[in-house]
């Protein structure tokens, strides 16, 4: 069976009404945190319940997100009024170019040049601020130098893993080459042997298969004469 649906209209009951109104305003409260974290949205929630009791939740401060609401609700009005908007328009490019001429200048002054104005105190302060930049710019130049050898070494730990695998997988074809070399040895000789053992055989002209003579065999000693009966 399904939930049945609510009828949304004032609650006439005072105890259901103030049930309903704590468990709605905790999962609304629940809600704008949760949309604050996950979306990075700056959220201000204000609730004032019957009986005038406020509830309110920020995701960073209550001033802050009012104020901002006040400036961006003044913008949008200027901007739509034409008037009210140029007038709007000709502040921040007054605002805009004040500030690349403070950049710019501060620039220069960074660089060594247009000194003269500045007094001990500037200037010790504009030494600072060079330290604390060269430390910085010296940090993350060490840091890049580190990562780097430390990749270098990993690449030189896996080239000299894949070298001795090459070196043995050298030495395992060398015996290999080894084992075949005698082998081949073996058999050569082998077919040697058997070649030495066979009977000479001639062809003559017309491919037909003759036996040569016998050698005589060679006797050293003087015959004997042969006499006859």
């Amino acid at each position: 069976m399904g939930r049945r649906k609510i009828v949304i209209q004032r609650i006439d009951n005072s105890a259901s009404r103030q049930v309903t109104f704590s468990k709605r305003r905790n999962g609304l409260l629940k809600k704008a945190r949760e949309l604050s974290i996950l979306c990075d949205a700056e959220v201000g929630l204000i609730v004032f319940s019957s009986t005038g009791k406020l509830f309110d939740c920020a995701s960073t401060s209550m001033n802050s997100v009012i104020e901002r609401y006040k400036r961006v609700k003044e913008e949008h009005h200027q901007l739509m009024n034409p008037a009210s908007g140029i007038k709007f328009w000709q502040r921040e490019v007054a605002s805009l170019r004040q500030q690349l001429q403070y950049l710019q200048e501060y620039h220069r002054q960074l660089m060594g040049e247009e000194l003269s104005g500045l007094s001990i105190k500037d200037l010790q302060s504009l030494e600072s601020q060079l330290e604390m930049s060269l430390k910085g710019v010296r940090m993350k130049k060490d840091r890049i130098l580190t990562d780097e050898t430390e990749e270098l070494n990993r690449k030189g730990h896996l080239m000299y893993e894949e070298n001795l695998k090459l070196h043995k997988k050298l030495d395992l074809m060398c015996k290999e080459n080894t084992q075949l070399k005698n082998k081949v040895d073996g058999k050569r000789q082998a077919n040697e042997a058997g070649r030495s053992i066979h009977p000479n055989y001639t062809f003559n002209n017309g491919n037909d298969l003759q036996l040569s003579q016998p050698l005589p065999p060679k006797n050293d000693a003087p015959e004997k004469p042969i006499t006859l009966g």
